[in-house]
């Protein structure tokens, strides 16, 4: 599969159909339009355009002309096409990855399958620990509760002798309150 991405790094563009006048859109060569609506670089690939563009969103959010700037509309602006390029880019990587996806399940339908199944499994390990996690934890308030059970039966015992009765009931009698 590492050799079927390897158009991504050589610049490889998708083949997805575009709104015309779009980026990437037939009859423009780039993924990105620069300042005079070519690709940035031609050496770029779609992972360098998404790092400069996530960047270029920290760049205009930290920016000086941003931080001294009084138009908050002209700050808006910048800010917004900035995170439009970068969620543009990251479609079209997304998109990518998709078509290099199905790629992979037509040639290879048995790899897809290997790779469900294998995570499958995963999820089934990942739920037998969670079970186990809340079964430790339901056994421990259960003897959390015992001992409370244990403790609150140990007061209502009555001891035996003549007395036993006027002493359990002097000790449920509070003390008088001096008054001044």
């Amino acid at each position: 599969m590492a050799s079927s991405m390897s158009g991504m790094f050589a610049g490889q563009q998708p083949s997805v159909p575009h709104p015309p006048g779009a980026p990437g859109a037939p009859g423009q060569p780039g993924l990105m339009p620069g300042p005079s609506g070519s690709r940035c670089q031609s050496g770029n690939t779609l992972v360098d355009d998404l790092e400069a563009s996530f960047e270029a969103c920290f760049a205009s959010l930290v920016s000086q002309d941003y931080v001294n700037g009084t138009d908050q509309e002209e700050i808006r602006t910048g800010v917004d096409q900035c995170i439009q390029k970068f969620l543009d880019v990251a479609r079209q990587t997304e998109c990518f990855f998709l078509q290099k996806r199905l790629q992979l399940s037509v040639q290879k339908p048995e790899q897809v399958v290997k790779e469900d199944v294998s995570e499958l499994r995963n999820e089934l390990q990942r739920k037998e620990l969670l079970i186990q996690k809340h079964l430790q934890r339901i056994h421990h308030w259960q003897q959390v509760l015992e001992d409370i059970n244990v403790q609150h039966k140990k007061p209502t015992e009555l001891p035996q002798g003549p007395l036993a009765f006027l002493e359990q009931a002097s000790a449920n009698i509070p003390a008088p309150m001096k008054q001044n």
